[in-house]
């Protein structure tokens, strides 16, 4: 071949002679001969001073050469068939939905431009679960969902009425159809939830790598298992998208596979109209260690390519920007004739007996079955890495004027009579002229070849997807004697929570019916929490097993990596880390097994930073235990402002199936993780747990008798104090429950106030009780009326109630509807601080002192002590009344 000239080439003779040697290699030798000449020459010129840089990228061609192709193995006229009847009613879906329910939404050009890609995946290569396979995993990309809907139309999973339920989530009759893929909406058909964009990348990943964890501990025979993500290329901009491509490579996860849909535009213009997207995701991907396939260009290029003896239209597919490509297709055949063969007279003399029609018939790569197929194929083939595939398509295809290739092609919901005739001839769909305005949908008969097809297809691959299957059998949880442990007093030594939890992580892992299931995920925290005494126990998961001495061999609690291992171990990575959570919570949808997940990590780096996961583990129903650690505003005393959680059970509070607890003691840890894995695994329910644990030691009392109703309930009587007159009842939870204590001893000693104890494990709970009697009383007037939990507890109990947590007063304050009394609450509000424990709860008016105070003012404004008791305690606790308010400073 004649080497694509180049300015800069001092010796094309020399060239043309190197090039012929490599092309001899190839030919006689192969390319593993070819690749290791080329290293070899790349490394003796480095070593002899040659500073050669290093170029990720690849020619802008397909990255798998027209003699390489394998044929294809199905029907392709009859594909395309089907493949356009399933465009005609994924946009109909759209149009019918948003003509019927204006503003209703909707994306028509994102699937139009992948329906190939999605096409061939669903004909060859996806398989669902089976007797003999687990079943491929298939992240489908959020926007292309009515694609996904027109699809299990024609296999007769969806009827005419579910169509037009698109969008319709309250739908009285059929199926509803929700927007994008949620399991929650929809828990018999979507796995996986893609559509806030980035997740689905990074979701993807830890899937694969979890995936090979379960392989290699030998729970589950995953060997024949691929995961699949598809996203675009605009997409890609989302940190998450990118974030964990790295550890794919690390991991040689070569089950899991990116599709990119690679149409050049995001959601109002071009990706990179001034550069390359397909070229710098290639370099990204590459160099982070991926097999990369690039399928540019359809067949009817490929004659062009072979008259190409110069080199020219090669360069001329280099030299042009995305935003270039955008008007080729926008603008049609003649406009690409004139600028895209027009910049060389040679080119264009290339293309002079080709009609305009021709010219704008030359596909794109990601529109040709063909091409995709030999990609999805290599794909699967290749091992020892994960491999991206790069498919460049076009926004829009088929919409014409209606919208493809133009930048407004996304938010494109209806389309005119004539754009629907378009695109109904384009396709060849048979819908009559008098109909088309109407954009009705279309399914052959049972009997025809397509539906046939279509179903023989799909058995092949082991059934339908997507369907979410529950298969995982209940498992048995043990009683709360088996923590009793933490249930007893603890004596001379003093514990934290963190520590209570850890000792029931061992607990479990001892448990011979639970200890494979467990699976502790940590993001280089283990040490901060306690937790490095289950390195040696448990093992920390390595794909390849240990390769080295640790450092600590010598001792007890060595670090110990093991391909069998069960501790996940991610590194600084809390969105990775939430992942592999994600994998293990859904495993008994996903794998048929319940697996236990408890993800330890600094409770203020959990929601805030990796909230839209959380988010979206609540929509694939997951189950599990996230642990907040060393929790609370002033608990981690000096860590400071960015490091200071007082909010996060307020960000939980959002999640509706997120049940989240703050205790304080042992015993309270042990009855919240038993009754969660009871109502989780055993019951299997769809909820999972937020629990905040401390770092604070002090003593750890015992279990009152009859508490554990109480503290899953979310609030129990402590301690009641003596009978009198005067009289309050106290509130509290996690660490500053101890102060809550603290400050009934001064209330009686100093004020001689009684003073009722309670444990409020859970106001986010409390307050969904109160919520759920205010409804039912509500829409039931003539029933006697239900009373609030929180309200049942008080009811015997006399005096104003004071709540004191160390989270922000909107904590505590969620139950304020509910308490029929006198309520004041104390919190933690404002940034956080580095100091002392001791310093930092007076300065946040948390502590036992300001407690005190507050429960003095709550009977002073009842009128059952006088005003000046209040200010005669403000002077005894030295409480400076002019200091600054923590939420302002």
């Amino acid at each position: 071949m004649t080497p694509i000239p180049t300015p800069d080439d001092l010796d094309p003779q020399e060239t043309q002679e190197w090039l012929e040697a490599i092309e001899s290699v190839l030919e006689y030798e192969g390319p593993e001969r070819a690749q290791f000449l080329l290293e070899q020459l790349v490394d003796k010129a480095r070593r002899s001073g040659g500073q050669l840089p290093f170029k990720a990228t690849t020619a802008y061609q397909n990255t798998i050469p027209t003699q390489h192709e394998q044929p294809f193995p199905g029907d392709q006229a009859l594909e395309s068939r089907i493949r356009s009847i399933i465009r005609w009613n994924a946009m109909a879906m759209v149009v019918q939905a948003n003509r019927d329910r204006d503003g209703i939404g909707g994306h028509i050009a994102s699937f139009a431009s992948s329906a190939t890609l999605y096409e061939v995946g669903f004909n060859h290569f996806w398989r669902a679960p089976s007797e003999d396979h687990g079943g491929d995993l298939v992240f489908m990309q959020g926007h292309s969902a009515p694609g996904i809907y027109a699809r299990a139309y024609l296999e007769g999973r969806l009827d005419d009425d579910d169509l037009h339920n698109f969008r319709a989530d309250l739908a009285k009759s059929g199926k509803p159809l929700s927007s994008y893929p949620h399991p929650w909406l929809m828990p018999d058909f979507w796995q996986l939830p893609t559509v806030s964009m980035g997740l689905g990348p990074i979701m993807g990943v830890y899937q694969a790598r979890f995936l090979k964890y379960l392989h290699n501990r030998g729970i589950v025979d995953t060997a024949n298992r691929k995961v699949w993500v598809f996203c675009g290329d605009g997409e890609m901009d989302e940190p998450e998208s990118l974030g964990a491509i790295g550890v794919a490579a690390r991991e040689g996860l070569d089950n899991l596979i990116f599709v990119i849909n690679c149409n050049l535009q995001r959601l109002d213009g071009p990706v990179r109209g001034n550069g390359k997207i397909i070229q710098e995701l290639e370099g990204e991907f590459r160099g982070a260690g991926w097999n990369v396939l690039k399928v540019l260009w359809g067949s009817e290029w490929d004659p062009l390519l072979a008259k190409d003896s110069q080199g020219l239209l090669r360069r001329r597919m280099d030299e042009a920007v995305d935003g270039e490509y955008q008007n080729f297709k926008a603008k049609g055949g003649a406009y690409t004739r004139e600028h895209f063969f027009g910049k060389y007279p040679e080119l264009k003399a290339m293309v002079a007996n080709m009609s305009d029609e021709d010219i704008w018939q030359l596909k794109r790569g990601g529109h040709d079955s063909n091409k995709v197929y030999n990609a999805y194929r290599a794909a699967t083939e290749h091992e020892g890495q994960p491999t991206v595939i790069l498919a460049k398509t076009v926004k829009g295809y088929g919409m014409g004027e209606a919208g493809e290739g133009q930048n407004i092609t996304h938010q494109q919901k209806k389309m005119a009579e004539n754009a629907l005739k378009d695109f109904r001839d384009r396709f060849h769909i048979p819908v009559p002229d008098e109909k088309v305005a109407d954009a009705p949908f279309y399914k052959p008969a049972e009997d025809s070849p397509e539906i046939k097809y279509l179903h023989e297809r799909r058995e092949a691959l082991g059934g339908y997807l997507p369907e979410r299957r529950i298969t995982a059998e209940p498992v048995e949880i043990p009683d709360l004697s088996a923590f009793q442990v933490l249930l007893k007093d603890s004596g001379e030594r003093e514990m934290s929570t963190t520590m209570a939890f850890v000792r029931a992580l061992s607990i479990i892992a001892r448990d011979k019916g639970l200890t494979s299931r467990l699976v502790p995920i940590v993001p280089d925290e283990a040490r901060t929490f306690g937790m490095e005494g289950l390195f040696r126990q448990l093992g920390i998961y390595a794909s390849e097993g240990q390769l080295y001495e640790p450092q600590d061999a010598d001792q007890l609690m060595y670090y110990r990596e093991d391909q069998k291992g069960q501790i996940l171990q991610e590194g600084i990575n809390e969105a990775g880390a939430m992942s592999s959570w994600i994998a293990a919570a859904t495993a008994y949808a996903n794998h048929g097994i319940e697996m236990i997940p408890f993800f330890a990590y600094y409770s203020m780096f959990g929601y805030q930073r990796v909230g839209d996961l959380w988010w979206a583990a609540g929509d694939m129903q997951a189950k599990g235990f996230l642990m907040g650690g060393t929790a609370g505003r002033t608990t981690l005393n000096g860590e400071g402002l960015q490091h200071e959680d007082g909010h996060s059970h307020l960000m939980t509070a959002a999640l509706p199936n997120c049940r989240s607890f703050d205790p304080t003691f042992a015993y309270e840890m042990a009855v919240i993780i038993q009754d969660g894995m009871k109502r989780m695994y055993q019951e299997q329910e769809s909820v999972f747990y937020y629990i905040t644990m401390m770092n604070e030691n002090y003593h750890q009392p015992a279990m009152p008798e009859g508490a554990e109703d109480g503290i899953t309930r979310g609030m129990y009587l402590f301690q009641r104090g003596e009978s009198g007159e005067r009289r309050v009842q106290l509130m509290g939870s996690g660490s500053i429950l101890i102060e809550v204590i603290a400050a009934a001893d001064l209330l009686k000693q100093d004020w001689g106030v009684d003073s009722d104890i309670w444990s409020c494990t859970s106001f986010t709970e409390l307050r969904r009780d109160g919520i759920d009697c205010e409804r039912h009383n509500m829409l039931h007037p003539e029933d006697a009326p239900r009373v609030p939990y929180v309200q049942q507890c008080l009811a015997d109990h006399q005096g104003p109630a004071i709540a004191s947590t160390d989270y922000m007063r909107a904590f505590a304050d969620q139950i304020r509807p509910y308490i029929d009394r006198h309520y004041v609450v104390l919190g933690t509000d404002g940034y956080g601080r580095s100091d002392t424990r001791e310093n930092l709860r007076r300065f946040f008016e948390v502590d036992r002192y300001y407690v005190t105070v507050a429960a003095l003012k709550a009977l002073a404004d009842e009128g059952t002590i006088k005003a000046d008791q209040v200010s005669k305690a403000i002077a005894h606790y030295n409480i400076d009344t002019d200091a600054p308010n923590p939420v302002t400073v």
